[in-house]
């Protein structure tokens, strides 16, 4: 049997907290002593340190990263007879958010080595009923939000970003989350900023915007027992915002730990028949996942797990052929149904060492001359 020393995580949590843990204990100490569980000052905190690092002025907490795309929909007033474009290669919150405010999600192809929407891909789905674009910066890597931008206000579309597996990642050196008229956030505890649980955040320069959201999470409310919309119950608890403001002071750390694992990842896997993941020249990569892409995909993952060595696939069933979707246009999307079987996540978290990426990276050579 594998020991638990020998064993590589896809995320080592447990390692990622024990430094903070003093220092997030005691600041729980103080919201039990207070008593203020809800809306409260770290989730303040927060709100304006996710709002400065994004550079732009609001920033409102909620539940998870999924409500920050519903939220965001709402307080566009998308809704039923709308389109909303988004990639079908993602997780499936990006496009179950435009269903929950009635709206249909068009699922757009992605482009093959950056997994993300293009221009081109994206403007070939606008029709008459589109009223938004949600580009999701998958693994990390930001979509080309200036020319996404200057192809929605063509159009006169919104664009909303989702950011759930890029915070901190930026192009020529303006961060997402700050390109279109809302960014959202997830911070699930694997994120590169992530709690104890779920939650989430929206972002904007918008005033009015932000004044709507902040009503519709707190069910539709302005005014306490003045419900003038239906809203939400979706508030980012107290304890989770401590654990992400106790974190935020390291976010560029971790992320530099991040991008120091993929490096060493790119110098030990070069010269293997693998596409390894890239950024165009100005778009800094935070790799929430080091994905790559192989013939012989399953065999791989076999072979790390036998070796204690864990992978995982993002995502195996693109959104265009996921049962709850009902019947979309089964060939809309022929390179997310190729990346489906071609793509592979590594370990991937700040304090993962060289010397356990030498053993992925050996265990993949194996295999792949075997």
């Amino acid at each position: 049997m594998m020991s638990q020393t020998n064993t590589i995580p896809m995320v080592d949590l447990r390692i990622h907290f024990q430094p903070l843990r003093e220092e997030i204990l005691a600041g729980m100490g103080k919201i039990l002593d207070q008593a203020s569980f809800i809306l409260g000052e770290y989730g303040r905190a927060l709100e304006s340190e996710v709002a400065q690092l994004c550079g732009v002025a609001h920033g409102v907490g909620c539940a998870s990263g999924t409500d920050a795309l519903l939220l965001a929909l709402r307080a566009l007033g998308i809704g039923p007879g709308d389109e909303v474009i988004v990639p079908t290669f993602t997780f499936i919150a990006t496009a179950e958010a435009v269903l929950y405010v009635g709206a249909k999600p068009v699922f757009v192809d992605v482009d093959p080595h950056s997994y993300v929407l293009t221009v081109p891909l994206i403007e070939a789905a606008i029709t008459a009923r589109t009223k938004a674009i949600i580009p999701v910066h998958l693994y990390g890597l930001p979509a080309d939000m200036p020319g996404i931008m200057t192809m929605a206000q063509q159009h006169g579309l919104k664009v909303i970003e989702d950011c759930a597996q890029a915070i901190g990642a930026s192009i020529h050196g303006r961060p997402v989350g700050s390109f279109g008229d809302l960014g959202c956030f997830s911070f699930f505890p694997s994120k590169n900023l992530g709690g104890a649980g779920d939650g989430g955040m929206v972002v904007t320069n918008d005033a009015t915007l932000a004044k709507q959201l902040r009503g519709l999470r707190n069910h539709g409310s302005w005014q306490t027992y003045h419900h003038d919309v239906l809203g939400y119950n979706s508030r980012l608890d107290e304890m989770q915002a401590l654990i992400l403001h106790t974190e935020f002071p390291h976010l560029a750390t971790f992320n530099a730990g991040r991008r120091q694992a993929a490096a060493w990842y790119d110098q030990h896997l070069a010269g293997l028949d693998l596409l390894l993941p890239s950024a165009a020249v100005g778009y800094q990569h935070v790799y929430h996942q080091y994905t790559i892409q192989l013939e012989g995909r399953d065999g791989v993952k076999s072979a790390l797990q036998a070796e204690g060595i864990a992978s995982a696939i993002y995502y195996p069933i693109p959104g265009h052929r996921q049962k709850m979707f009902g019947e979309q246009a089964q060939g809309c999307c022929p390179v997310a149904d190729q990346l489906a079987g071609r793509v592979l996540s590594l370990p991937m978290f700040p304090e993962l060492q060289e010397a356990q990426i030498v053993r992925v990276a050996e265990v993949i050579r194996r295999s792949l001359q075997a």
